[in-house]
């Protein structure tokens, strides 16, 4: 069945993100199944990472003794620049990093979660932490008993930015970036002064 979802959430990703069809790499760690992220060029010069993966089995409480193999959140994550990072930074590798939380770490990937890393999340980047919110992609209907799989937009971070966060919120932080006119998706962006 987890085979079948990632099928599906691939043709999903394909129809509702525009451009020629997408690259693809695929991470692997010790002890969690392969993560693919695909990469997608836009025609508006954004290109978009997605994970493929993420979603095969649904995330679930950590401290539950026998996990539902149906039931339970499921999602992708989705991270959209202007002209990408380049293909030696690092990207996919932190992006299947962070698929691969729910079941490394038992983490339910939801809008507002605050993932830090602690390291910059590409070759050169002054982020080292993302913020989690709606990407945009509707969600995707699996056949019943299957909870739909979301599609998270992962927005990169500075330290000051994830301090923010913990302190005033995500919702303090997006305002402060509407105010100064922050274009999130801009990998060389500054930092937003709080």
């Amino acid at each position: 069945m987890s085979d079948s979802v990632v099928s599906s959430v691939r043709a999903h990703l394909v129809a509702n993100i525009e451009g020629p069809e997408p690259a693809a790499a695929s991470v692997t760690f010790l002890g969690v199944e392969p993560l693919d992220v695909l990469r997608f060029e836009s025609p508006d010069s954004v290109v978009h990472y997605a994970t493929l993966g993420c979603s095969r089995h649904p995330m679930g409480d950590p401290g539950d003794l026998v996990a539902d193999p149906t039931r339970g959140p499921r999602a992708e994550l989705v991270l959209s620049l202007r002209g990408g990072t380049g293909i030696a930074s690092g990207i996919a590798r932190t992006l299947a990093v962070l698929a691969a939380a729910p079941s490394v770490e038992g983490i339910v990937l939801l809008d507002d979660a605050l993932l830090d890393l602690g390291e910059p999340l590409w070759k050169g980047a002054a982020f080292t932490a993302v913020l989690l919110s709606d990407s945009g992609i509707e969600d995707l209907t699996l056949p019943e008993p299957m909870d739909p799989v979301r599609f998270l937009a992962v927005v990169p971070i500075t330290g000051t930015e994830a301090a923010w966060v913990r302190l005033r919120g995500a919702g303090a932080l997006r305002e402060a970036w509407a105010e100064a006119g922050i274009d999130v998706r801009d990998p060389h962006r500054a930092a937003a002064s709080l």
